[in-house]
């Protein structure tokens, strides 16, 4: 791996040393710097469990991806940087309340002088890692995030300002590996009951909120606060792409 290359694609200048000072700085520099984006399915490009195709796609290409391909690129980095990675399988909520499948969501264990729960692929979450402790409230900005016990797993909880606990996912401490993904990662490119087949998404972190483009509908979040418009072509749409998240297609 480059490893200079991904630190310019993710814009990180400090330190690469194994600590949770580089952990939180390398965590926040890409999530602020790739998106979180499903825009390969439109365009009928497969996404792989393939780590030098998903690395060639995202540091090469400067692209983003979903979790499979963001987590397992982040993995990548981390290992060659010299920390203890474990992927994890991760399964979502629905609509309808019930959990998600297996390797419904792909997370990341960092083990460093004690453990860390790192996930760059779920969109709009936590911007830096978290401690894998339970019974701990984890501030970061405006929201607060905790870990609670769901059995054989752990739960992701997020609350906004002055808002009410949200499940986010669960998942279980079993270690696995890129390929034990690869059947939920297709199926998320081809179900019809997949959320990824039904609309265009780019989304990343800013320093003030988040940005998205869902379908034409652009969403900037700062402090808080939403601005949405609905932008009038593709040719708006590719524009905008370009602008917030230097993607060209």
């Amino acid at each position: 791996m480059d490893v200079l290359a991904y630190f310019d694609r993710i814009g990180h200048q400090g330190p690469s040393a194994p600590s949770r000072d580089t952990l939180r700085a390398l965590h926040r520099a890409h999530m602020l710097a790739v998106p979180f984006e499903n825009l390969d399915i439109a365009l009928g490009r497969p996404m792989v469990c393939d780590e030098e195709a998903i690395l060639r796609k995202i540091v090469t290409g400067r692209r983003g991806g979903f979790c499979y391909e963001l987590n397992a690129a982040f993995a990548a980095l981390l290992r060659e940087l010299g920390f203890r990675v474990t992927l994890l399988s991760a399964r979502v909520p629905r609509e309808t309340g019930r959990e998600g499948p297996e390797f419904d969501h792909l997370a990341l264990r960092v083990d460093l002088d004690e453990p860390w729960l790192a996930d760059v692929g779920f969109g709009d979450c936590f911007v830096e890692p978290l401690r894998l402790q339970t019974g701990i409230e984890q501030p970061q900005g405006r929201r607060r995030f905790r870990l609670t016990d769901q059995h054989d797993s752990l739960q992701v909880e997020m609350a906004e300002a002055g808002g009410s606990w949200k499940r986010q996912y669960c998942f279980s401490l079993l270690p696995r590996q890129l390929g034990d993904f690869a059947e939920m990662c297709h199926y998320h490119q081809v179900s019809p009951e997949s959320p990824f087949t039904h609309n265009r998404v780019c989304s990343r972190a800013t320093r003030e909120g988040r940005i998205t483009l869902a379908g034409r509908r652009l969403i900037i979040t700062r402090q808080g606060k939403k601005e949405e418009s609905l932008l009038a072509s593709d040719d708006d749409w590719r524009a905008a792409l370009k602008q917030y998240f230097q993607v060209v297609l």
